[in-house]
């Protein structure tokens, strides 16, 4: 009995396509080489400054955190640590705070250039045939910070308000203050995670179906029959992503048992070498998940051709 191509191509599955574009991938070594490219040509420098202005601003305070009795924080004594942690914040507030009004901007407006360009790069590679729409890349990348941006924010002002209700008082509740913490920070990182979907899809659909920018956000909300498979590949990703931290906290510590011998420099290098290989492999996955999308695309594009011929 013959087996139409067209619904057994329905019946694979996500992961079963998705090996297949880390095959591809692993193939292409420039797709990675372009990826890695554009985010370390602003990554670096970005970094240096970001390090700079840490050693500037410590400099400027360290008198005065010294005079808080940091060294003697504690979470035995929850009173004295609340008292230092408090004492820490109002010093180091403001100045990061100054910093932050120019900083920010910059690097954010930097960061949304430089992904939107160095991005259409990448699949262009990919595919020669995708447009050139860098300006409209920039654009959602920008909507896509400004949103993850708000979310630090309510994050932080959720922080702030569950110290003022258990650290409050004449004794300190440090327990409930963790467990505030924990249930609020997983459920703004939920939250987030669903809107984000729709910022990671909009720019792969500005270029397979030309659309703009708001046409672009409605339709990430409804994919059809893509979301199963994006769904199944993103919980695949997510794994992934998982056990590389995983690996590199493993790798990380591996100087534990040679700490007497292996400080200083050594240390600091097989730190860094273990850091830039999860950079590397966590941007290979991310281009991976990219190219998968387009392949599900149209592959879903092509059935409905044959659908509607026949």
């Amino acid at each position: 009995m013959a087996v139409d191509k067209t619904d057994s191509a329905r019946t694979v599955r996500g992961t079963q396509s998705f090996v297949h574009v880390l095959s591809e991938c692993w193939s292409q070594p420039s797709l990675l080489a372009l990826e890695l490219l554009w985010r370390w040509i602003l990554g670096l420098p970005l970094l240096t400054l970001l390090v700079y202005e840490g050693l500037q601003l410590y400099a400027a305070v360290s008198s005065q955190l010294a005079a808080t009795g940091i060294d003697q924080f504690s979470i035995v004594d929850p009173s004295r640590a609340a008292e230092i942690a408090s004492s820490i914040y109002a010093i180091v507030a403001p100045p990061i705070i100054r910093t932050a009004l120019w900083l920010l901007p910059v690097a954010v407006l930097a960061w949304a250039v430089a992904s939107g360009v160095g991005r259409n790069t990448v699949l262009r590679r990919y595919d020669p045939s995708l447009p050139r729409r860098p300006f409209t890349l920039i654009l959602l990348q920008l909507l896509r910070i400004l949103f993850l941006g708000g979310s630090f924010a309510v994050w932080f002002a959720a922080i702030q308000w569950s110290a003022n209700y258990a650290l409050s008082g004449d004794e300190p509740n440090l327990v409930a203050y963790c467990a505030l913490v924990i249930c609020l920070s997983l459920g703004i990182f939920t939250l987030w995670a669903l809107v984000s979907w729709v910022f990671s899809i909009a720019p792969l659909l500005v270029l397979l179906e030309n659309r703009s920018v708001g046409s672009s956000l409605l339709r990430s909300l409804n994919l059809g029959p893509l979301r199963g498979k994006l769904v199944e590949v993103n919980l695949i990703l997510g794994i992934i992503k998982l056990a590389l931290i995983v690996l590199a906290m493993v790798f990380s510590a591996i100087p534990l048992p040679f700490a007497s011998n292996m400080e200083g420099p050594p240390l600091y290098a097989w730190l860094v070498v273990v850091s830039v290989l999860y950079l590397i492999a966590s941007d290979f996955f991310q281009v991976a998940r990219l190219v998968a999308f387009i392949q599900f695309w149209r592959g879903l594009a092509v059935q409905g051709t044959r659908a509607f011929g026949a």
